[in-house]
This record gives structure tokens, sequence and C-alpha cells, in this order.
């Protein structure tokens, strides 16, 4: 996950991730010029959090949400576990 440190946005999907106990890889670009450029390059956007579960581009918070509401977020990271 892209973020940076204060943003509400990151802040909801880093407590969704805690509170189903999984852990999860961030990449900070409030001070790195380069990584948000990376991130930029990847996701084909520029706000943040930006979101992988495995290889797949989530999006951002509410997109991660949506997935979550519908059921949708548990298989997607139990399949990305299992590769």
């Amino acid at each position: 996950m892209y973020s940076t440190r204060y943003c509400p946005y990151c802040i909801r999907a880093r407590g969704l991730f805690g509170a189903k106990g999984w852990e999860f890889h961030e990449i900070a670009v409030d001070m790195s010029p380069e990584k948000r450029a990376e991130m930029t390059a990847r996701a084909g956007r520029h706000t943040v959090p930006q979101i992988w579960i495995g290889d797949k581009h989530v999006g951002g918070c509410d997109d991660l949400f949506r997935l979550d509401v519908t059921g949708q977020l548990e298989s997607l990271v139990m399949g990305a576990n299992n590769e």
C-alpha cells in the first residue's frame, strides 16, 4: 500500500487491515517524490492510498471498503496468500 502518514483514507485502510489482523507492506510517499512517481506510474492515479493485494491493484480506500462490504476482500486476500 502506497500511503502517507496523515491521510485520513490511509489511516482508515490501515485500520481495516489491522482489524482483520492482516499484515501489509506500506510504502510511504509523503517524503519521497521517487516513490510517489513510482506509485503514479503503477496505479495511473496520484491519490493515496493506492493498494495492491498480490498482483491485483485494488485502488484506494473506498475501493478497499467496497470489496469488504461485498464480501470479496477476504477471498482476494486468501487467494493472494496462496500464491
